[in-house]
């Protein structure tokens, strides 16, 4: 009988967006707890061996981050296995790049390259909104009784974030600003603004917010139109407001998040070969 956490994975277990050939080997780095789960993060050693080239094995990689080289959400990352996921910054100090992480329209994760201004902020998805107990938030010492707890919310990347804007509602998305710690600005979920979708088979697609579906005892669904046209759905939870309007707040992978037919990726890889 198995007992305590699980310290292996397989690397036919390891999800497809990590793109591990099957002959590479028996085992799969496996990230270790944090911020993003297992199957919707990328770990530092993938990162730093398999996307970026800096290391050819995974002893290469542990001499790298325990030299402190690597930072991600400007904070030190010593792990090898740390999970990185979707609109975290990756810095690499010695090589003076930073990046990153977004999904392409194949919904796998890229490394984006960004300047110093937009590195120093994220977007954070709202998961959670309520008002904590003394126990676990603290409380506000000028007030008693219910009036003394401390509101909160919760994001996508699992920070907990306190006495937040009054406006910020479940599913919007917020401007964090890193190093200050605190929000700069709020993105409404709301028809007109630009999402991206971050799971589902629409993984990585960009578009409009066009309409919400109510769906009272089911998933909701919302409708989003890209750039082109192309209209597609999903559950109200796959999707990420990324800007006001049609301005994204990120800049996006040179794809601009709209999906092509098979027909045109034909057409372009001839074209490339010619």
């Amino acid at each position: 009988m198995a007992r305590g956490p699980k310290k292996h994975l397989k690397r036919l277990r390891a999800p497809k967006h990590w793109m591990l050939d099957k002959l590479g080997g028996e085992w799969a780095p496996r990230p270790s707890s944090g911020p993003h789960k297992l199957r919707e993060c990328l770990p530092l050693c993938l990162i730093l061996r398999n996307r970026l080239k800096y290391a050819l094995t995974g002893r290469e990689v542990m001499m790298i981050v325990m030299r402190r080289l690597v930072e991600i959400d400007h904070k030190v990352r010593t792990d090898p296995n740390y999970p990185a996921g979707f609109m975290d910054v990756v810095t690499i100090a010695m090589t003076n790049e930073k990046f990153r992480l977004l999904y392409d329209v194949k919904g796998r994760f890229i490394l984006q390259k960004i300047n110093a201004a937009d590195a120093k902020f994220k977007l954070l998805k709202v998961t959670n909104k309520a008002k904590g107990k003394k126990a676990s938030m603290g409380r506000n010492p000028f007030a008693t009784d219910q009036a003394g707890t401390i509101p909160y919310i919760v994001t996508h990347d699992g920070r907990t974030i306190r006495y937040p804007d009054p406006k910020v509602k479940i599913f919007d998305t917020v401007k964090y600003d890193i190093k200050e710690n605190k929000i700069v600005d709020i993105i409404k979920f709301e028809v007109g603004n630009i999402c991206m979708v971050t799971k589902g088979a629409n993984t990585g697609r960009v578009g409009i917010l066009v309409r919400k579906e109510m769906h009272p005892g089911s998933f909701n669904i919302v409708h989003l139109k890209d750039k082109r046209g192309n209209e597609f759905a999903t559950r109200e939870g796959n999707v990420f407001a990324i800007g006001h309007g049609d301005k994204a707040e990120v800049k996006l992978p040179r794809t601009r998040g709209i999906k092509k037919s098979i027909m045109e990726e034909r057409e372009d890889m001839l074209k490339a070969r010619r």
